[in-house]
């Protein structure tokens, strides 16, 4: 059978041969005829099923790899991986020959990062030194820089996390990388090697401050050194190839004038707002994902004075806060075995017994909310925290739903009342089609009437002002008219608002 199997696998190359030899005489036609094999094929040729076993399962055999091959080793992310640089055989060998040159010394914890960084730089100038490929002198120091930024730094991310124009790096696969430069997202260039290198980077990023993440842990948040925000996510819930976002602070925080000279908020809105936080108001700083909630959090706490103690509660320590009594509190995720972790609800119970004058607490996202309202109705005036929201009127109905889900069954309408008692003002910040960050409302809560708490807008962006001829929001923050019914809580702080602040402007 495998004989019979053997010939139909040689026919088309052997029937011709055989075809031209038997054609001259006419008597070797009838034996092939009445032999068994030749109708098998004949039967092949017009009905695929009743095939001979041996060429069925080569055509079985055949015919599923392409499929797998292309579903599974030709992925977006593949196709503009194979493009290689001219020096990049030449950057793996400096690299390699570098980790043998220095192996351990790199993971010397006695080593402080400026002597480590030295030791890397003259060790890469001798390994380059030694190279016999000819290089000038401008790709000699590029080279060097992209080793060092990958040994010392984030690979090639690295420049851009020193360039103060970019604001967040996305990493979407090891070959694809955008910026974010002044609202607008661009591609660039630059790439990782390939998935385990991008993946080298996050690790690297995440061990630093204790985290992990793994195919069992997929996702992770963390923070830079400089504090600026990391998210990671990787396979098998990043598709094509491990996710990497990073929300970069400026090395100097952001001041009132900053914001001011951005167009953020008016000279008014920030002398209102540092009467606020010095009158020991309870503010929400509200607004969408990348609103510049964090920033603006930043900008209020360095209101508050010097001479008090202020507990900061964080996911991932983001906050700059310039005063000299901080204490700095971060939660902590679970463990590999699903233990140990430390919620934010747990550390803002905690910092209650911390005897703290101030408590700021990075982001509200779950049942801390009811934990952050008692604290704000129990003497711990002047907090101030930050909620994911679409509006003033939004923010009230996140927060009632977060307090809802510490399963405590509370009637709503006492959520309410608390929310009306602790909370005296939301500051609601919007990122505008043109890329700019905006305060958009400063509103004042002011009372339960009925089942509805009552907001009343002290100063609100003018929208109707439009854009101009290259797209840019001509709008301001302005003032209502209206005064704030919590000026006589502030002047028991013996802080005292200038009245002109609130003269109407025109709309």
């Amino acid at each position: 059978m495998r004989g019979a199997a053997g010939a139909t696998e040689q026919g088309s190359p052997a029937e011709p041969a055989d075809a031209r030899a038997a054609q001259p005489p006419a008597a070797p036609a009838p034996p092939p005829a009445p032999a068994a094999p030749p109708p098998p094929p004949a039967a092949t040729a017009t009905a695929p099923p009743p095939p001979a076993s041996g060429s069925h399962r080569e055509a079985v055999a055949t015919t599923p790899p392409p499929a797998p091959h292309v579903r599974v080793e030709a992925p977006v992310i593949q196709k503009r991986g194979p493009s290689k640089g001219r020096f990049d055989d030449l950057k793996e060998n400096v690299h390699e020959e570098l980790l043998i040159q220095l192996g351990p010394k790199l993971y010397d914890a006695n080593l402080s990062p400026t002597e480590l960084e030295s030791m890397v730089r003259q060790a890469l100038a001798d390994v380059m030194a030694a190279s016999d490929r000819p290089l000038t002198s401008t790709d000699r120091q590029r080279i060097t820089q992209e080793i060092a930024d990958d040994i010392l730094g984030y690979g090639p991310i690295e420049p851009y996390l020193r360039d103060d124009s970019v604001s967040e790096v996305m990493v979407n696969g090891p070959f694809d990388i955008w910026l974010e430069r002044k609202g607008r997202l661009t591609r660039v260039e630059a790439k990782f090697n390939d998935e385990a290198h991008l993946r080298r980077t996050i690790d690297k990023i995440v061990s630093r401050i204790g985290r992990r993440i793994d195919e069992s842990s997929p996702m992770v948040d963390a923070r830079l050194p400089d504090g600026s925000r990391v998210n990671a996510v990787v396979p098998p819930l990043a598709i094509d190839g491990s996710s990497l976002t990073i929300r970069k602070f400026s090395r100097d925080p952001l001041t009132a004038e900053d914001l001011i000279d951005f167009g953020t908020l008016s000279r008014k809105t920030a002398d209102f707002l540092d009467a606020c936080v010095r009158g020991r108001l309870n503010i929400i700083v509200s607004g969408g994902t990348g609103a510049g909630k964090t920033t603006t959090l930043n900008v209020l706490s360095s209101f508050i004075p010097s001479d008090e103690r202020i507990v900061t509660v964080e996911d991932a320590a983001e906050l700059q806060l310039k005063q000299e009594h901080v204490v700095r509190l971060e939660s902590r995720p679970a463990n590999i075995e699903g233990k140990g972790a430390v919620t934010i609800r747990d550390l803002v119970r905690n910092c209650l017994r911390m005897r703290p004058d101030r408590i700021v607490v990075g982001e509200v996202r779950d049942a801390s909310a009811l934990d952050m309202l008692q604290a704000m109705n129990t003497g711990h005036d002047g907090s101030i925290t930050t909620v994911h929201s679409n509006g003033p009127r939004d923010t009230l109905s996140r927060i009632e739903t977060m307090v809802m889900m510490a399963g405590m069954d509370l009637p709503m309408r006492a959520i309410r009342e608390q929310v009306a008692s602790a909370v005296d003002l939301i500051v609601h910040q919007a990122r505008l089609k043109d890329g700019t960050r905006r305060i958009t409302h400063v509103t004042e809560v002011e009372r339960m009437e009925g089942d509805v708490i009552t907001l009343q807008d002290v100063f609100l962006f003018d929208q109707q002002a439009g854009f101009d001829s290259e797209g840019r929001s001509l709008g301001s923050l302005k003032a209502t008219g209206l005064r704030p019914k919590f000026l006589e809580k502030m002047a028991f702080a013996n802080v005292v608002v200038d009245p002109r602040v609130f003269v109407p402007e025109t709309m």
